[in-house]
């Protein structure tokens, strides 16, 4: 609501305990595709307490308790309790792109909650609350967060450069109705995701070790031949091209992955390994 309210020209206002004045905001960037935005305010330093950050998503335990904070119905600094329900949870982000590796808890997340800390027993942030599962649309025992990890992340690059950077291989890869029409075509399962189309100066085509990828391409004869079809990034395998988006959005730019890659849809199995490279805004390939 803080992009849309900033793009539409409103003005954005925050909030603090301890202050009954609001403070303007400037939205400094944000990913609405993970549901978060980073916001600039000028303040008195007595005001402003750093929260700390557990130190990672993947120390947190089922069972484990955790408090809520946010502003339910308008209800402002409202704390709720619970605890850890599961771990790893996918639900529908605001942008329509799934949000994987989630936190659920129990902890009541009601309207008003969104962008509110979780954090753990000892105060320190372990998610961003971001939704719920519920008929009535009031909690009903099952909320999610944002973990800690892709906060991390996503606000360390949004602070850092005014935006997220989204690392690329370079490449068009088919969706998944298509794979699944070339796996019914040639009667197998390709387990995996085809490249389609690779520009000859992109990562995939220019690997650190291992040969480049390679699209489809078209025969003499007028058939066509498969292009190559990643089925594992760094040994997590790769189902469908949501999985393979997953997967290279977690990595770093100029950070490396290591493709597994099935030659020619149905050939020798081989890994591949790529340094990435940032994706231009413009550009739609993978």
């Amino acid at each position: 609501s803080a992009v849309r309210r900033s793009r539409s020209g409103g003005k954005i206002k925050v909030t603090l305990q301890g202050s009954a004045t609001p403070f303007d905001a400037e939205l400094v960037g944000a990913e609405p595709d993970k549901d978060l935005a980073v916001l600039r305010i000028v303040a008195s330093k007595s005001l402003l307490t750093p929260i700390q950050l557990s130190r990672s998503s993947s120390d947190l335990l089922v069972g484990q308790k955790v408090l809520a904070i946010g502003n339910p119905f308008g209800l402002d600094h409202t704390l709720t309790t619970g605890i850890v329900s599961a771990l790893g949870r996918e639900v529908s982000g605001a942008g329509g792109r799934p949000l994987k590796g989630c936190v659920q808890t129990d902890a009541a997340i009601n309207p008003g909650n969104s962008g509110g800390p979780l954090l753990d027993s000892q105060g320190n942030l372990i998610g961003v609350n971001t939704a719920i599962l519920s008929a009535s649309g009031a909690s009903a025992g099952i909320g999610f967060a944002i973990p800690v990890d892709t906060v991390r992340r996503v606000v360390t690059q949004i602070i850092r450069y005014g935006r997220v950077q989204r690392p690329s291989l370079g490449v068009q890869v088919a969706d998944d109705q298509i794979m699944r029409n070339i796996e019914r075509q040639i009667n197998a399962q390709l387990n995996g995701v085809m490249v389609t189309e690779i520009n000859a100066s992109s990562p995939a085509a220019n690997p650190v070790s291992g040969k480049g990828l390679r699209g489809m391409s078209r025969r003499a004869d007028g058939s066509m031949s498969l292009g190559d079809v990643i089925t594992m990034v760094d040994k997590v395998p790769v189902r469908k091209v949501e999985d393979l988006l997953c997967a290279i959005e977690e990595s770093a730019v100029g950070g490396t992955v290591v493709l597994t890659v099935r030659r020619q849809g149905t050939g020798k199995l081989e890994e591949v390994k790529v340094k990435l490279r940032e994706r231009p805004a413009a550009m739609s390939k993978l």
